[in-house]
């Protein structure tokens, strides 16, 4: 996906603050779109388990392993997985990493700004003479340069948190394909129940992060430290992926004479709720990953509705991203609301004029997004 042109909403903004309060969603409530959505997300989830178990396998076993040639195998090699690997059969792991270092460009959030702590340098010290204590050249390097292993540390920490944040949102996407199966789940309001739900309830999920060397845990990111899910991952990585993102070498001029890229990083508009998704296939586009991944775990009620489009399968991974962004708005709305000054349904006049206040801050973000597109009829 990459945000060629903008794009303006085709009605007004003051239309989807009033479809927020009265319970609505940023995307349209039909059949269609709750089968497109929770359809994708369930592919989603399954690509996201995946993506979740690899970054926190990298970030509890090949922490300052300078040269991770088996990063992606999960600690389990064979020459059959290898051939596999080289012959492109097997998840993108590459894409988790695309978003675990537009994350940590981006920044924001305690998990950020603890990395930039005293207490996260000493800790890092005592893991790096650990772990090359019968290495002097390493050590002697640490000594020449300080930063550079702790660096490498910093980056296992993001590892880590992204991996446990994808952790709560694989099994909050899975657990919604089964409610939908089961006739649990008819519109898009409930979609938006249900993640809104599942951010709630894991707000204060403990973000954590130990390593072993010789039998002995070292604490990098103790509970201690009072990192929780919702609001230094969950949080960052919606700023970070959802608005920002990064623009993608090949279809965006890195001229800075041009004025392509905005001067500073909280002006960035390049993530998924703005991107187009028509590139998506082409080279140098990062997300074309994912949708690859996505294409091998499509429900086939939603695979059947791409087979009977105009195109079939021939634009497939396009179809899919156009799904997939039509979620991503879903899962927008149950974080705007989540985070809501005062609940939006609140009959207090004070309280709703904040909670006016708020919403209008948000869709003055949304304003250059792909909104009209994603509520076309």
């Amino acid at each position: 996906m990459v945000n060629l042109k903008k794009k303006p909403v085709n009605k007004p903004l003051s239309e989807y603050i009033q479809q927020l309060t009265n319970g609505g969603a940023l995307l349209s409530d039909s059949p269609e779109n709750v089968m497109e959505v929770v359809g994708i997300l369930k592919s989603y989830g399954v690509v996201l388990d995946a993506y979740s178990q690899n970054l926190i396998y990298i970030a509890e076993h090949q922490f300052l392993v300078f040269f991770q040639f088996f990063k992606y195998f999960n600690g389990e090699i064979s020459f059959a997985k290898l051939l596999r690997h080289w012959w492109h059969d097997r998840i993108n792991f590459e894409y988790a990493e695309y978003c675990l270092k537009a994350m940590m460009w981006h920044g924001g959030g305690g998990l950020d700004t603890y990395l930039d702590t005293a207490e996260f340098q000493n800790r890092t010290q005592a893991v790096i003479a650990a772990k090359f204590q019968k290495n002097p050249l390493i050590l002697g390097l640490n000594q020449l340069f300080p930063d550079f292993l702790t660096e490498q540390l910093r980056v296992s920490a993001y590892y880590t948190g992204l991996g446990q944040f994808w952790r709560v949102m694989a099994d909050m996407f899975l657990s919604l394909s089964d409610r939908y199966d089961n006739g649990e789940i008819k519109t898009i309001p409930q979609v938006v129940d249900h993640i809104k739900a599942g951010l709630v309830a894991d707000a204060l999920k403990p973000i954590t992060y130990n390593v072993k060397i010789d039998n002995k845990v070292y604490e990098l990111i103790p509970k201690s430290v009072g990192l929780t899910f919702l609001a230094d991952t969950a949080i960052p990585y919606v700023e970070a992926i959802f608005f920002r993102g990064t623009p993608f070498a090949g279809t965006v001029s890195l001229n800075a004479q041009a004025y392509q890229i905005p001067p500073d990083q909280s002006r960035f508009q390049y993530g998924a709720l703005y991107a187009d998704p028509l590139p998506i296939g082409g080279a140098g586009i990062p997300p074309t990953l994912l949708m690859q991944d996505m294409r091998h775990y499509l429900p086939e009620y939603l695979h059947d509705i791409y087979r009977r489009s105009r195109r079939g399968e021939d634009d497939l991974r396009v179809q899919i991203c156009m799904s997939f962004q039509k979620s991503m708005f879903c899962v927008t709305t149950a974080a705007i609301l989540g985070l809501s000054p005062y609940p939006i349904d609140t009959q207090d006049p004070s309280e709703q004029t904040a909670n006016l206040v708020y919403l209008e801050k948000w869709m003055d973000r949304l304003k250059n997004s792909q909104i009209g597109e994603v509520n076309k009829s």
